[in-house]
């Protein structure tokens, strides 16, 4: 199978902005585009392929062949990753997302760790990443109930090219201003906790859930944390994660790169900057920023040229973890 684009499943918050429309090309409804699901086979928003013999098609109808989804994700219960943009006008809620363990029991879907790669925000942009220090249960229910949570969470500046990697139990939001790729695990569960008394479209206070929340915190300073090593093809790329679920390779291409097909897994092309062409044979496929491109684990071997920077995003062999 040659390689093909993506079409998304595209979300509107009452915090997204318009830049997934107006620096994307993003087509949905209206100005606001929070969430692009670039690559999603979850049944809260299917992506499509978008281009050559397989457009038209659910990816997830595409990955039951076990030669275009590679070795490496079968070994997962479940397509294991998402990928998404993300554009935040205004600030997230603080939230908490379950691990596996839990979510199953209480929401039958996995639990969800996740990465960020911000690629733009505005000046004195932020975010929210775990405690400022240790507190106890007692000390977290009473500033939630008080209004006084975001005292003891702790805000991190951000800019262009930084990476937070967020293991499930990390309390965490998006900031206003920024503009981020999301790798995560195949799942929607989202705990909110604080959302800054906010209304949403129907004048209504946004659901919260605080008692799941409460059951699933790490109530601790969270850590960065070092992706697991695995080989890379260039000694110029980018490990930016790596973890059971998914792993992230920053790539800069300006001029042409080969590429071998890889059996273990299919790989996810997020053009993040720039613009670029794919060649498989005699097959020429052109993609702008804000594409995001679906490599078969069976396709032939193909070269990237053009000038971008790329994330490629796959799974790694559970035998390193």
């Amino acid at each position: 199978m040659k390689p093909f684009l993506l079409k998304p499943a595209c979300k509107a918050s009452i915090w997204g902005g318009t830049k997934l429309k107006s620096k994307f090309g993003k087509d949905f409804p209206g100005d606001i585009i929070s969430e692009s699901w670039e690559l999603s086979v979850h049944p809260a928003g299917l992506s499509i392929a978008d281009s050559g013999d397989e457009k038209g098609k659910p990816l997830a109808e595409l990955i039951r062949d076990p030669a275009v989804l590679g070795t490496n994700p079968a070994h997962y219960p479940t397509f294991p990753l998402m990928i998404k943009w993300i554009d935040s006008q205004r600030p997230l809620s603080i939230q908490v997302h379950p691990d596996n363990e839990y979510a199953m029991k209480n929401e039958k879907d996995m639990g969800k760790t996740e990465m960020w790669y911000i690629i733009e925000c505005e000046p004195d942009a932020y975010l929210y990443y775990g405690f400022q220090k240790e507190i106890t249960p007692e000390e977290f229910a009473a500033r939630i109930a008080d209004d006084t949570l975001l005292d003891v969470v702790k805000k991190v500046p951000v800019k262009k090219g930084d990476v937070f990697f967020i293991p499930s139990g990390t309390l965490h939001a998006i900031g206003p201003g920024i503009l981020l790729a999301e790798v995560q695990q195949s799942s929607n569960v989202t705990y909110r906790i604080y959302d800054y008394g906010r209304l949403d479209t129907d004048g209504k206070p946004r659901e919260l859930h605080v008692e799941k929340a409460k059951e699933v915190t790490d109530l601790f300073p969270a850590q960065k944390v070092a992706p697991v090593p695995i080989p890379l093809t260039d000694p110029q790329d980018t490990l930016l994660s790596c973890c059971p679920y998914f792993a992230v390779v920053r790539q800069a291409v300006d001029s042409p790169r080969c590429y071998r097909a890889d059996a273990g897994s299919f790989h996810a092309l997020m053009c993040v900057e720039g613009s670029g062409e794919l060649t498989c044979g005699e097959e020429k496929l052109s993609f702008p920023a804000g594409a995001t491109v679906f490599v078969p684990a069976n396709c032939e071997a193909f070269t990237l040229s053009g000038s971008m920077t790329v994330l490629d995003v796959f799974v790694p062999d559970p035998k390193a973890f």
